[in-house]
């Protein structure tokens, strides 16, 4: 049963909702005022930044926006911020990166786009690392692998990372950040020192867990709800040279999940002997080897493994890595074979690289050059990622995967599965996750043509229709509902934090209009 929302939050969304109707003669007035800020030369009306900023990496959502914003300083986001919350029509605003985002939650329909990219090579915060090398501060549009390459150069690095790097780190410190080092350093969220945020009362705020902490844990995983994040503060450690990278298959989900959790079960920050990198995948019997998670396995073994999907349709693979330098050379294989110890994946299934530490984290990039030679890039993406209890993921298995998925046939992206531990997250921030102490991140990452989309829309839906059915409390992760009642489920105890938290930093619900959390007429 959804939550009844304060009579002054009521009044407030009601307002908002109006608002939204009065249509063209707002527009134009409210273009008019803009021109009249000193911001007025950074707003662009040009039709293809209009239409650049309509869109997003999904393809399947369009909001056109009056302008876009391209600030050279956090200031003149706090400018344009200002100008919104003191309109006596305020308009909502979206701040948007490499908008990686699938389902409009970067958009501002009517509102301002603000592209913060353009910062890049203005005055915003760059990446500046700490004389002693123990930090690195981040303006919110830098690249993750601009912090790669800046840290690298001095032998440092952050430790949680995103699968692909080409995503702003306010972007992702909105919403968590995850891989397969989530299990041993915990969600970007969680190594992060402090952040400076615009909120949307235009206040400019640095917060840590000792400064301004409210608006700190509202603003990581807070969807863009509060502020708009400028600079974060990422801790960062000695870099590895290279990696020992192995992936092994499975033909029996069980031994799959076990072996996961064993690997998992040590993950110590400061253990030297844990894992650095644990995912898992499937390898479905609905397309070719040729993509970037698969092209992983040498060429001559290629035909096996095909045969063994052919037989079973399902394969489950597990990923590994063991980062080494010029001191632990010597002693990584053995280290990696004590781990491997006892495990059941298939003899003769098991494949190992030798890489590059940098090559490893930016393995994504390769294979999108590829799929953009090809046009098959900026093609819509109908994504579901989603978090189940270590209970259900046997049940999950069953009733999606070899069920739904199989049945339908139709899946045409790498498909995910891997475990977390729970304490590695902090449940202050705004980020929702199940309660059990492990749980499976599920993300089904297709990509279809601009006329089936929703045939791929339709097998989520039914995925998640069967977790409802089945009692599995899944948690959405880059979540996306449609109706108020949907986000109240999502952030079930969390709700009415979020809510005040939300009265607090952005009362006139002005930030981010895309998630359609407090605006779902948007």
């Amino acid at each position: 049963m959804a939550v009844a929302l304060p009579s002054f939050l009521t009044a407030i969304m009601i307002m908002s909702r109006l608002m939204a109707f009065i249509g063209i003669t707002r527009n134009n007035d409210m273009s008019s005022k803009l021109q009249a800020l000193d911001i007025a030369p950074k707003l662009s009306y040009d039709p293809s930044a209009i239409e650049s900023a309509s869109q997003d990496f999904g393809h399947i959502v369009k909001a056109v926006p009056q302008a876009v914003l391209l600030p050279s300083s956090p200031w003149d986001i706090a400018s344009l911020v200002n100008f919104s919350y003191s309109n006596s029509v305020p308009f909502s605003i979206a701040a948007r990166g490499n908008s990686h985002s699938v389902n409009g939650q970067a958009m501002a329909k009517n509102g301002v786009v603000i592209d913060m990219t353009s910062m890049k090579n203005g005055n915003g915060t760059g990446i500046r690392i700490a004389s002693d090398g123990s930090y690195a501060d981040v303006g919110g549009q830098q690249f993750w692998i601009d912090v790669l390459n800046a840290t690298l150069g001095l032998g440092l690095t952050p430790v949680s990372w995103t699968d692909y790097l080409y995503l702003t780190v306010g972007g992702t410190l909105s919403n968590a950040g995850i891989s397969g080092q989530t299990f041993r350093y915990g969600p970007q969220i969680s190594n992060v020192y402090e952040i400076d945020v615009i909120t949307g009362t235009a206040d400019f705020v640095t917060c840590s867990p000792n400064n301004n902490s409210d608006l700190f844990y509202a603003a990581l995983g807070g969807l863009g709800q509060f502020g708009i994040i400028t600079r974060a503060r990422i801790p960062l450690e000695p870099a590895p040279k290279r990696v020992k990278w192995v992936r092994m298959l499975y033909t029996d989900f069980s031994d799959f999940t076990r072996d996961q959790e064993l690997l998992i079960s040590k993950n110590g920050r400061n253990d030297n002997k844990a894992l650095n990198y644990l995912e898992g995948s499937l390898l479905l019997d609905q397309g070719s080897l040729d993509n970037w998670r698969s092209s992983f396995f040498p060429p001559q073994d290629q035909p096996k493994i095909i045969s063994l999907i052919t037989k079973f349709r399902i394969v489950y693979c597990l990923e590994i890595v063991k980062h080494y330098d010029g001191q632990t050379k010597t002693t990584v294989d053995k280290d990696l074979q004590q781990l491997l110890k006892g495990l059941s994946y298939l003899p003769g299934f098991m494949f190992e690289k030798d890489a590059k530490y940098e090559e490893f984290l930016n393995r994504v990039h390769s294979e999108e050059m590829k799929l953009k030679a090809k046009g098959l890039w900026d093609v819509p993406h109908p994504w579901l990622n989603l978090f189940i209890p270590k209970s259900k993921i046997s049940d999950f298995n069953d009733g999606a995967f070899k069920s739904i998925v199989l049945q339908r046939n139709i899946t045409t992206g790498p498909v995910l599965v891997y475990p977390m531990n729970r304490k590695k997250w902090d449940d202050r921030m705004s980020a929702v996750i199940p309660d059990e102490e492990i749980f499976y991140t599920v993300g089904l990452l297709q990509s279809s043509g601009f006329d089936d989309w929703r045939t791929f829309e339709d097998q989520n839906k039914e995925i998640l229709l069967f977790c409802e059915k089945a009692g599995i409390k899944v948690k959405q992760y880059l979540p996306h509902y449609t109706t108020q009642e949907g986000w109240v489920n999502h952030f079930g105890s969390k709700w009415s934090t979020f809510q005040k938290r939300k009265l607090q930093f952005d009362p006139k619900l002005l930030l981010s209009p895309g998630q359609r959390i407090f605006n779902s007429k948007q």
